[in-house]
């Protein structure tokens, strides 16, 4: 009976190894197989969870982006409205400034100066009336572009010119007068005196508010921003 049972087994295994042989699939272990099932299934969940997390961090860092690149777009617009509407103020006292002596051209043909000194006045008349007319053109050009550093430039110099060659007239007709400026001028003095403290209020207001604007556009990362909307440093006056 134990040869029998031998034989049995001995020929059990010999079927088997010769069906491994043969090419015949091997029956899995069951335990095995369920074991292999369920780390795959543990992958394939750590796999869906880690892509859920990257694509909420991504979604929140792409809208921290996006809120942070309105606000500092929003921040530099403020910054140049608030330079313009400066520019805004120093424009309109400048044109005072031309008005003022628009008018003092013209009161001088009216008959009753024409007793006032005129020596060397003249030349200095035309020299302020072209300053004055070099102005104007030149506030033209910066009101279109009041934050163009060649528009600064040119309206700078048109200011100091126009400065200078007021200065050269007070200085021709006190020496015409004796040391005083005739009476005639007085009024246009006192005008141009309260213009001037206007004019230099307003000056430094627009440079105020175009230092501010530079440093807006000048920092990093607010910097690229600028770049990509082609927002360029102003000149101070």
């Amino acid at each position: 009976g134990q040869r029998r049972r031998r034989g049995c087994g001995s020929r059990a295994r010999r079927q088997r190894r010769s069906g491994r042989l043969n090419g015949q699939p091997r029956i899995p272990h069951a335990g095995s197989e369920c074991s292999r099932l369920a780390t795959l299934a543990g992958r394939e969940f750590l796999f869906a969870a880690l892509c859920v997390v990257t694509m909420w961090t991504t979604s929140i860092v792409l809208a921290l982006l996006l809120f942070w690149a309105v606000g500092a777009y929003n921040r530099l617009i403020r910054l140049r409205s608030a330079a313009l509407q400066a520019f805004g103020t120093l424009d309109a006292q400048l044109m005072r400034w031309v008005a003022v002596l628009a008018d003092y051209e013209a009161s001088r043909r009216l008959p009753d100066d024409a007793d006032a000194p005129a020596v060397a006045v003249d030349d200095a008349h035309a020299a302020l009336s072209a300053a004055a007319t070099q102005l104007g053109a030149s506030l033209a050009v910066a009101r279109a572009r009041p934050l163009d550093e060649g528009a600064a430039a040119a309206l700078t110099a048109a200011a100091e010119v126009l400065e200078a060659a007021w200065q050269a007239l007070l200085r021709d007709a006190a020496q015409a007068g004796q040391g005083m400026a005739p009476p005639t001028l007085a009024p246009w003095i006192h005008k141009r005196e309260q213009l001037a403290l206007h004019i230099g209020e307003a000056r430094r207001q627009f440079n105020a508010a175009v230092m501010q604007y530079n440093l807006g556009v000048g920092q990093f990362p607010a910097s690229m921003l600028a770049w990509f909307f082609s927002m360029k440093k102003g000149r101070a006056l």
